[in-house]
């Protein structure tokens, strides 16, 4: 485990709207390529956009952090379960909830089965405003790409955005061992907190929801004993 994680960061709809939180994670990692500009954010924000109808509300599907700590404003949320896509601990965390030196994972999105999750209304009037924050948060690693999925909930389906694993970036992990994953979410930490706290906090809101999740189920099993036998 890393010696010296620095000071403990909570991500905020003000700090995702000033820009400080990715001013300071892109100057604790100095230059690195993969990471978007403002500017390349705002585009992919307004190419999604342009493939949903205007004028009409916006919704978005959380799976992970977004559910506990949306950091958002919306006008309502409610459980949902996306087809075709399945949550997954398939990219390494080099900073956030990991170290280079002892890296996390965090989940995403990745093709194949179905995950439940939760949906968030945005009224089409600040849609675009409220949105630039989820993908501030979330695209600027250039680890996740943006896409519309179809999730069922209450009352039938509705397209959503959300964001799955870019396989391209080199964060990607694929498809890894159960004990593998349990390994590094036992032990990783970092100026986020760690990777135990995030997969705590997914199960809890799941839980809350009447949610299940039988693959997180197991790893929080197998991080206790790898935990309790450390």
């Amino acid at each position: 485990m890393a010696e010296d994680i620095g000071e403990r960061v909570r991500i905020t709809a003000d700090g995702l709207r000033d820009g400080s939180l990715i001013a300071a994670a892109r100057a604790r990692v100095g230059g690195d390529p993969s990471f978007l500009s403002d500017a390349a954010i705002e585009a992919s924000l307004d190419a999604a956009l342009t493939q949903h109808p205007r004028g009409e509300d916006v919704w978005l599907f959380g799976y992970g952090s977004l559910m506990w700590n949306p950091a958002m404003h919306f006008a309502e949320s409610r459980p949902g379960r996306v087809r075709g896509w399945h949550r997954s601990y398939c990219l390494w965390a080099h900073m956030g909830r990991g170290t280079p030196e002892v890296p996390g994972l965090m989940l995403a999105l990745d093709k194949g089965g179905s995950s439940a999750g939760l949906l968030f209304r945005f009224p089409a009037a600040t849609a675009r405003a409220e949105l630039l924050l989820p993908w501030r948060r979330e695209m600027f690693t250039g680890a996740y790409l943006a896409r519309w999925v179809r999730v069922d909930c209450a009352g039938g389906s509705v397209m959503a955005a959300s964001f799955v694993a870019n396989h391209a970036h080199p964060r990607y992990a694929g498809r890894l061992d159960e004990a593998v994953i349990a390994r590094s979410l036992a032990v990783a930490t970092g100026s986020l907190g760690s990777c135990t706290e995030y997969l705590a906090h997914t199960l809890a809101v799941l839980r809350a929801h009447e949610l299940t999740d039988r693959s997180l189920e197991r790893l929080e099993r197998m991080v206790a004993e790898t935990v309790a036998a450390r």
